[in-house]
């Protein structure tokens, strides 16, 4: 029977069995109206059945799922008929309703304030009868006093909520008081109130690390860790916090206030395109009235990022926003804001203060806290409107234009990377005045340079004018420039053509003294990086040697003559990377990786380290060749300093990227997530989100994994999987992403959602030459399946891997699928026989490949060890199939049964050494219980004395120090894995023998006596 049917043919006793049957598997469906009305269904069906106690649970369900559901303005009226019920018939309720009841006297307090239509008298006098009713029940004012401050904090009474504080805190915790958790979390928040962000955070530690939890936390402690993160510049643990907390609160409906939390952190945090994602998400938070305050908070944070959006412009853009209209940016902010401050000041009329007011205004004016924190979860940067231009002085006098170009020379002699930028503010600043000819042509040149390949026409018009300005050289020199976009343009053979008249002329000119050897150089070079464009097509053969000599000749023109001119500084290294180059072309790595590396320190050492970037990089990936990780991380790291704010958003995601692989492969998987991070951001800067964005999130997935990160790890592999194509990243990422997640979801306690990840990988490894991927991704899907209570679909999934596992000849993954189902079946009403059938098929594969495995000593440890553990299970499994109400004889014999079993295990564990100390000395005192249950004290303590001689007198191994686990997968978890014997478990084990000891020498003494 599924649920309670009043219809149902039950009676009394019965009928509430079923009754209370039902309210349990109400309480384990999600938050929402359907639980609740499911449970008001529960509460009609109880009053039929004329037992008080049923009616006083059913009142008490109600109250529960009112509770954790946004219309938690119900919980009064079924809060009344109990209080009315204790009062007239004290005696209906248990000890366990009794509890409750009391217990709920706090829920109405927080519930009172969270509801302003209920008067502040009302509250008060509430509180009167809360302290009453626990002074009457023997409870401490522990409760009481917490409520107190609730109230005094609210309406903005700080004097009242310190003594109210100090109070609370003074008072004895006894079965009233809040969990730890929730009154941390309370005395953290007070802290935040005054400003004490670094005291919140240290209160708040216990509960967000995991050491105190319940139904709420850490939830809210980790939304309300947010804001003081950021304000304290712990950046780092803000991102980890958003992303462990919302994926806690996204499908509580209860819990409006957390998660308008998180989209605050958006939009404090420069994540307003995130914001608008978990505003899309919870569409009922903008309407939802059953409780105003988190309702009151929730506008508040939606008018602050709308805001924030109308601020980065365009206003117009379009948001989600309450049901039934489409909604802009500025429409909703006006709405937001209108709907918080309504709210705002109905809390406040009702208590007589402006204190509710004033704290949604300061919410709603924040100011963002950084201008961007990557969280490594796609997003689409929120462009910035450009500022609004001061007002222009009143000058006396036109912009220097002198000035101006002087400054633009200058950046164009040093190769500054802003030179073009200084030239077309000359442009701009000379459009009504004459300038000279070499001015224009310096004007053209770099507007040439701006356009690349299409610039080949300005190149052509800035020589026409370097050749009126009397600079013959240079204008030559403008004329290979002009040949040399025809090459980037595809147009080879041209470019050779047009090169070659002014790389003739420039050398006669150079040679009779007419220019100098920068110009010289420039058209050299020019003529250098065509047939360099020529190999990089496919040239071979005379096409090498030809642009080798070119580039040689730039070297021999130029080397030794570079002084402190930057420029022929730039054409010596930029001619040692094409030497490089040309060095890879030939499979010459060694020689390629040495020159590359002159080539960057040729730029650096000029003063143009932007330069080097790109040939570090190119470094960085010989190395990694040649199997020098040092050297390729070195490499790596010095691009992305010598890049700095000049790297294109892509290179940067690149680099990055690679970088995270490098440090990863060392180990050092925090350093690597953090690149992984960056590259993830950049990628998304670059508009590269969908495609080397999504190849940083799931390495950064992965590095997360790796560090048991697990939640956040969660949220950004699910992000990247919407993004991962097999034909674009390749069909082994998206089964790695897939498994990944598979294991966080398992991690987190999501074992029907791990299933389904695992089985959807599976899916994809079906059909691969290789099929172990696929076999133990149904193994791990089995795992969660049976976790997630669906035994049936697990036993299919393992019988599956089972399959595979034969066909791929691994027989050690054969035989734990067969142990598994082994388990699964016991669990099955009448399921004793199929388990033990499938468990002793298990020792029948296992003994069958003993027999077939040949001279291979290793592998024959293995099949010993995975055989010892199959008997040690087989007696577990055996022992536990035993009935309660079976006949003693036959409880006898199965026991017997049992220890042979165990005891088969200990002779192949010892057959194995130091090796197998740990499971031996579990198998040990397995054996010696069973023998302690079937009447054999001095068997068992035998038993006992053999583990302490194992471990020696100092809990030390006797042998060998690094044992097998001892571990039951009766869950169809993985087999054991080999590690080191520390302390831990030999004191573990000798407790446990001491304790054995003990018991059977205190029965045979009885025995005795």
């Amino acid at each position: 029977m599924s649920g309670f049917d009043g219809a149902a043919a039950f009676d009394g006793e019965a009928a509430f069995d079923a009754l209370r049957r039902a309210m349990a598997e109400n309480s384990e469906e999600p938050e929402g109206p359907a639980r609740n009305a499911r449970a008001e269904q529960l509460l009609a069906e109880a009053e039929k059945l004329n037992i008080p106690l049923a009616v006083i649970e059913a009142l008490g369900h109600q109250l529960k799922v009112y509770n954790y559901s946004s219309e938690k303005a119900k919980m009064f009226v079924p809060f009344a008929r109990l209080l009315r019920m204790w009062d007239e018939r004290p005696e209906d309720f248990d000890e366990y309703e009794t509890h409750s009841l009391h217990w709920v006297f706090k829920w109405m307090t927080a519930g009172m304030l969270d509801q302003p239509h209920i008067p502040l008298a009302a509250m008060e006098k509430w509180l009167g009868e809360m302290e009453h009713r626990y002074r009457l029940a023997g409870h401490s004012e522990r409760a009481v006093r917490s409520a107190e401050y609730s109230v005094a904090a609210h309406i903005g009474d700080r004097a009242r909520a310190e003594r109210a504080y100090a109070a609370w805190l003074a008072a004895d915790r006894d079965a009233m008081a809040d969990c730890h958790a929730c009154e941390l979390h309370e005395q953290g928040w007070w802290q935040v109130r005054q400003g004490r962000d670094a005291e919140a955070l240290d209160l708040w530690a216990p509960v967000l690390e995991g050491e105190f939890t319940c139904a709420h936390e850490p939830h809210a402690a980790l939304a309300s860790s947010l804001a003081p993160l950021l304000r304290l510049g712990r950046l780092e643990e803000a991102r980890a916090n958003h992303l462990r907390g919302f994926r806690l609160v996204r499908s509580m409906e209860s819990m409006r206030g957390a998660y308008a939390d998180h989209v605050e952190f958006c939009a404090l945090s420069g994540n307003e395109a995130r914001g608008l994602e978990l505003l899309a998400e919870r569409p009922a938070y903008f309407t939802d009235d059953g409780h105003p305050r988190s309702r009151l908070d929730f506008m508040a944070v939606v008018a602050l990022l709308m805001d924030r959006l109308v601020e980065l412009g365009p206003a117009d853009r379009p948001v989600p926003g309450p049901s039934g209209r489409s909604w802009t940016a500025a429409e909703l902010a006006a709405h937001a804001r209108e709907e918080a401050l309504a709210l705002a000041a109905r809390f406040d009329e009702r208590n007589g203060t402006s204190h509710v007011g004033e704290r949604a205004r300061a919410r709603m004016a924040q100011r963002p806290l950084v201008d961007r924190l990557p969280l490594g979860v796609r997003a689409v940067r929120t462009v910035a409107a450009p500022p609004p231009a001061p007002p222009a002085p009143v000058l006396a006098q036109e912009p220097d234009l002198p000035a101006l170009i002087a400054e633009a020379r200058r950046l164009s002699d040093t190769l500054q990377p802003n030179a073009v930028e200084a030239w077309a503010a000359v442009a701009r600043a000379a459009q009504d005045v004459e300038l000279d000819p070499r001015d224009r042509a310096e004007i053209a040149d770099h507007e040439a340079m701006d356009r690349g390949p299409e610039g080949a026409g300005l190149f052509e018009q800035a020589a026409e004018l370097y050749a009126q300005a009397g600079d013959p050289g240079e204008a030559l020199a403008a004329h290979a420039r002009a040949a040399y976009v025809r090459a980037l343009a595809g147009e080879i053979d041209e470019a050779l053509t047009a090169v070659a008249g002014p790389y003739d002329e420039v050398l006669a000119l150079y040679a009779a003294d007419g220019t100098g050897v920068r110009q010289t150089a420039s058209v050299v070079m020019s003529r250098a990086r065509i047939l360099m464009r020529q190999v990089q097509e496919g040239g071979e053969g005379e096409i090498l040697s030809e642009a080798e000599r070119a580039v040689r000749e730039v070297l021999a023109l130029v080397e030794g003559r570079t002084e402190d001119d930057v420029r022929l500084a730039a054409r010596v290294a930029e001619a040692q990377a094409m030497l490089a180059e040309l060095a890879a072309r030939t499979g010459d790595v060694e020689s390629a990786a040495e020159l590359f590396t002159w080539a960057a320190a040729g730029f650096v050492e000029a003063g143009l380290p932007w330069f080097a970037v790109e040939y570090e990089a190119r470094l960085a990936g010989l190395l990694h060749h040649l199997g020098d990780l040092a050297g390729t991380e070195r490499a790596l790291r010095a691009a992305l300093e010598h890049g700095g704010p000049h790297l294109e958003p892509v290179g940067r995601a690149q680099l990055r990227l690679q970088l995270a692989e490098v440090v990863g492969g060392r180990g050092l998987a925090e350093e690597a997530a953090e690149h992984a991070l960056e590259a993830a951001h950049w990628a998304d800067e670059a508009g590269e989100g969908r495609t080397l964005g999504a190849w940083a999130r799931h390495q950064l997935g992965g590095y997360l994994v790796r560090l048991g990160r697990w939640a956040e790890a969660a949220e950004v592999l699910e992000s990247a999987l919407p993004d991962l194509r097999p034909e674009t990243h390749g069909d082994g990422v998206v089964v790695q992403t897939q498994w990944w997640l598979g294991d966080c979801l398992s991690e987190l306690g999501e074992h029907r959602e791990a299933a389904e990840r695992r089985l959807q990988a599976a899916e994809i490894a079906r059909h691969w030459p290789e099929q172990h991927d696929h076999a133990t991704l149904a193994h791990l899907a089995a795992e969660s399946l049976g976790a997630a209570g669906l035994p049936a679909e697990a036993d299919r999934a393992y019988a599956r891997a089972g399959g595979l596992w034969r066909e791929i000849g691994n027989v050690h993954g054969l035989i734990r699928s067969l142990r598994a189902r082994a388990w699964l079946a016991l669990r099955a009403e009448d399921g004793a026989d199929a388990a033990r059938e499938l468990m002793a098929q298990a020792v029948q594969e296992c003994e069958a490949a003993l027999g077939d495995v040949g001279s291979d000593e290793e592998a024959r440890a293995r099949l010993v060890g995975e055989l010892g553990h199959t008997h040690r299970q087989f007696g577990d499994l055996l022992a536990r199939s035993v009935s309660e109400d079976a006949e003693d004889d036959s409880i006898r014999a199965v026991l017997e049964e049992a220890l042979t079993q165990v005891a088969e295990s200990i002779v192949l564990f010892a057959s194995l050494g130091g090796d197998a100390l740990d499971a031996r000395t579990g198998a040990e005192l397995a054996a010696g219980w069973l023998a302690a249950d079937l009447s054999r004290p001095e068997e068992a303590a035998a038993r006992a004395r053999a583990v302490l001689a194992a471990y020696g007198s100092n809990g030390s191994p006797s042998g060998d120090d690094t044992t097998e686990r001892d571990r039951r997968d009766a869950d169809g978890g993985t087999e054991p894995t080999r590690r080191d014997a520390g302390d831990a478990t030999a004191q573990a084990r000798r407790a446990e023998a001491a304790q054995m000891l003990a018991l059977m020498e205190e029965q045979m003494e009885e025995q005795q006596d």
